[in-house]
């Protein structure tokens, strides 16, 4: 097949797995062309069979704003005629499948079919601005096929924009090869040189990740546990999360590492990993945790609960119940035996039903089911 993946080249989760979407099923003998404005960073290197295009975005004075979807619309004409394209592949319904809709009806081929992957932010934030909603409501019903990447979001998204649509759960997935817990004394001597015990947290800042919760988390582990506290990405909390941990006075155990591109070598450093988010349609990094061995306490909000096995490969508790989920790290950092069975089993879980071969033959039976035409409205 020849396909088109269009998305966000950037950290965010539906990048990521876009990406490796793509890596995998051009190793399965696919032609990729991704669509971006930029090369998405986990495409590090060649690879064959994976070809970039990337699309300009002029500047008038006349415009206030860089025009991107219909900038996107028209290299997206541009690829499918020329690499005759079987499937546009959109992650993120705007400006994605938008954009992919509009192109599809400047090429009036009913051949070339569109499949929409909803990711989270895209339904749940911003599709519900009263500006989006229409257009956002329109790109999915357009669509010839639309995943989601856990049952939570489909139930979100048929909910919010009464969609009458089939929309098929094929969830996140992670590299089990690549993401599996190493020998790394080197990066835990380095990040808790007193042997402490490290909690760590991986996102990309921004309010609906309540990374303050980790800090104050964190602040009451480390009254009963030696501890350190490893906090990975940037964005537009960080700032105050730095400000939150010297007002506690615990700036000095909290280690503000910034955006990682590899990150199993700190994984592998860590105990336990925190996600105590507002709204996770999936959480794609607790399971790159769970792969590397990391029990996960978490939040029981989204897909979540879909992921994490309260009691068995980590513990969920209420949206800002930061002492119940500081009582369930020093639980598990406390009791050895029952640490090492969560941690084996996150491993376990995240192999037997989140790795690359068992959801990418998910999507190429979809792909298949898409093209035949067998599709239900």
């Amino acid at each position: 097949m020849n396909i088109g993946i269009v998305c966000y080249p950037t950290y965010g989760g539906s990048g990521v797995v876009a990406a490796e979407l793509g890596r995998a099923l051009a190793e399965r003998g696919h032609r990729i062309h991704f669509i971006s404005y930029a090369l998405p960073f986990r495409l590090d290197g060649f690879i064959d069979n994976i070809v970039y295009h990337e699309v300009e975005i002029s500047k008038y004075p006349l415009f206030d704003f860089p025009l991107y979807t219909p900038a996107l619309a028209s290299k997206i004409v541009e690829v499918a005629r020329f690499e005759k394209l079987d499937i546009i592949h959109a992650h993120y319904a705007i400006p994605h499948a938008t954009s992919a809709y509009l192109a599809k009806q400047i090429l009036g081929d009913p051949k070339i079919k569109i499949i929409t992957t909803l990711h989270g932010t895209d339904i749940t934030l911003v599709g519900l601005e009263p500006s989006f909603l229409p257009v956002m409501k329109f790109s999915i019903e357009q669509s010839d096929g639309v995943t989601a990447v856990s049952r939570f979001l489909r139930e979100k998204t048929l909910v919010n924009y009464q969609i009458k649509k089939d929309i098929q759960v094929i969830p996140n997935f992670v590299d089990v090869n690549k993401y599996q817990r190493i020998f790394v004394s080197g990066v835990r001597k380095h990040l808790a040189p007193g042997d402490e015990k490290i909690l760590i947290h991986v996102s990309n800042f921004r309010m609906v990740k309540r990374v303050q919760d980790v800090i104050q988390i964190f602040n009451l582990v480390r009254q009963k546990i030696r501890s350190k506290l490893v906090l990975v990405g940037d964005g537009p909390e960080r700032s105050s999360c730095e400000q939150l941990a010297h007002e506690l006075n615990i700036f000095e155990d909290v280690i503000f590492l910034g955006k990682q591109i590899e990150l199993v070598p700190v994984l592998s450093a860590a105990d336990i990993f925190l996600i105590p988010s507002q709204s996770e349609s999936f959480g794609l990094s607790a399971l790159e945790a769970m792969a590397c061995e990391l029990p996960v306490v978490s939040s029981s909000v989204g897909g979540l609960p879909e992921l994490i096995v309260h009691g068995e490969t980590g513990f969920i508790a209420e949206i800002g119940d930061v002492g119940r989920m500081a009582k369930y790290t020093i639980e598990l950092l406390t009791n050895d035996s029952k640490y090492k069975l969560f941690a084996a089993a996150s491993r376990r879980r995240a192999v037997e039903m989140f790795n690359t071969e068992k959801i990418v033959d998910q999507y190429e039976g979809y792909y298949a089911q898409v093209l035949s035409g067998m599709m239900i409205a």
